[in-house]
């Protein structure tokens, strides 16, 4: 018997004009932790999406071989049956059930014709157990942090007996600490001889966990190395893109203006806890042409700041906001837009792109004021903002109306900046605005962050990557249980600092 457990030989897979996947080939041993690792369109997630039969045999050309047997899978439960399991990024947990009943979805066990929920308890705690999961088989996913949610999707595969694990971005919307958590899981899955195919842009995480790296460039294997001692980040890098990046982050001097926009003793209230603060008297400034990073844990009340001064979250808001020294009034998101602030939101599928829209109508959502008249939409217009966009910002695409859908993280990303360029802001909040997008676009997007900031544009980037923070940030605004805790220079900082404030430091016991 071969010492690999999935062999993939020659995987072909097209899509109307586009080659996504030429001649692939990927192999992985029983038992090991694989890295699958490239640029987003690479074509990592069409490779699974046949290894799962999301893609079912006959829509791609090659063999797929678990244990020397060959697998024609038409649909996902076949995969399932031939022991692949599969966790997505976007989570796939019914909110309003409970654990237990997630697990078993689906796949319920019977008795007599009725549910057995006795025997699904008793099973869910055992495997709880297993992924170190404390809560019990009767608690609602609804009531679970994200990180106690990805256990659950764990939890959920190894229900189905899996022998290989794919793994899809699973630390993406993560903390550090429920991220170790996730990849001591991980580790303890492949002592019991699951094979866990690991996907992530996070590099710093392949090199701690990874067995084995595979680098996919163009729908190709590039290469398959052993991850030792001599492999480093950059050398991932270069085979991701093709060429060395010398600097991660492209730092630029950049000479703050005036005041662009003021925020003073900004207090909000959460919409669903109306008794709770999101917002508790915070007050800053922005200023022309500097890029001014918000740190904080999750659930520091980042987002819910920079959404509730656009206009699309909170309840009896009470502070000023100025822009321009001219106190503003900001209703709603279109209320933002016209008075120039603009926000780029940290779930582009969900807020920030119409996936079943194409690039041009995108691009345009934000501004039609400016393509139409009483007549309807200027398509000429259009067609020539849209073309300009894609070819300033390098999206990636063979047509201005192939579907957003369609595209991959980074160029869907770009996108979304190319829709509030063509609104022209004075500010522009960027919400994590390199999550689940590749080192080569992430590289992009840098530079895309500096030209506006030549140009003028007051950037303020929301980021959980502190990397990120220290690396773009011209200063830095530390956010701690709705409170700003601490403000920074770069240039004085480190991640010690920010996390000094993050986790509470800072704040007056007053």
């Amino acid at each position: 018997m071969s010492e690999y457990v999935l062999e993939m030989k020659n995987i072909i897979k097209e899509f109307p004009g586009v080659k996504a996947l030429d001649h692939v080939n990927f192999k992985v041993k029983k038992g090991e932790i694989h890295a699958l690792v490239g640029e987003n369109g690479a074509g990592k997630s069409t490779l699974m999406k046949v290894l799962s039969g999301v893609y079912p045999h006959g829509t791609y050309e090659g063999k797929i071989l678990i244990n020397d047997v060959e697998q024609r899978f038409s649909n996902t439960k076949d995969s399932e049956a031939a022991g692949v399991g599969i966790i997505y990024q976007e989570l796939t947990l019914v909110k309003q059930m409970n654990i237990c009943e997630n697990i078993y979805l689906g796949g319920e066990f019977n008795r007599f014709g009725i549910i057995d929920w006795n025997k699904a308890m008793a099973e869910t705690q055992t495997i709880l157990k297993e992924v170190g999961l404390s809560a019990t088989p009767d608690t609602k996913i609804v009531n679970l942090g994200i990180g106690k949610q990805q256990m659950v999707e764990i939890a959920k595969a190894l229900s189905k007996n899996v022998n290989i694990l794919i793994l899809d971005e699973p630390t993406a919307a993560l903390n550090e600490d429920d991220s170790e958590n996730l990849l001591n899981i991980i580790k303890k899955l492949k002592e019991e001889g699951i094979s866990c195919i690991y996907i992530s842009h996070k590099l710093k995480e392949i090199k701690a966990i990874a067995d084995t790296i595979t680098i996919l460039r163009d729908g190709q294997t590039i290469e398959t190395f052993v991850n030792d001692e001599k492999v480093n980040q950059n050398r991932i890098i270069t085979g991701m893109v093709g060429r060395e990046i010398t600097q991660l982050f492209p730092r630029k001097e950049h000479t703050p203006g005036e005041i662009v926009l003021e925020v003073k003793d900004w207090t909000v209230y959460n919409p669903e806890l109306p008794d709770k603060k999101a917002i508790d008297h915070v007050s800053f400034q922005a200023r022309k042409g500097e890029i001014l990073g918000i740190a904080g844990l999750m659930g520091s009340g980042r987002t819910e700041l920079m959404m509730s001064i656009f206009g699309a979250y909170g309840i009896n808001k009470t502070g000023e906001t100025y822009i321009d020294g001219k106190k503003v009034e900001i209703k709603d998101p279109r209320d933002a837009i016209e008075k120039g602030l603009c926000y780029l939101s940290e779930d582009r599928k969900k807020t920030g792109l119409v996936l079943m829209m194409d690039i041009k109508e995108n691009i345009t959502l934000a501004s039609l004021n400016k393509i139409a008249s009483i007549s309807g939409i200027n398509e000429n217009e259009e067609i020539k903002a849209a073309n300009y966009y894609v070819d300033a910002l390098k999206i990636k695409t063979p047509s201005i109306e192939q579907k957003t859908m369609n595209l991959s993280g980074g160029n869907q990303q770009k996108v979304v900046i190319a829709k509030w360029l063509m609104a022209a802001p004075k500010v522009l909040i960027l919400d994590e605005p390199t999550r689940g997008i590749d080192v080569g676009a992430k590289y992009e997007i840098y530079n895309i962050m500096n030209d506006l900031v030549e140009q003028g544009v007051s950037i303020i980037m929301i980021s959980s990557e502190l990397p990120e923070i220290l690396g773009m940030s011209d200063r830095i605004l530390v956010m701690h249980e709705g409170k700003l805790t601490g403000e920074l220079d770069w240039k004085e900082s480190s991640q010690e600092d920010v996390m000094y404030y993050a986790t509470g430091g800072g704040l007056t016991t007053s």
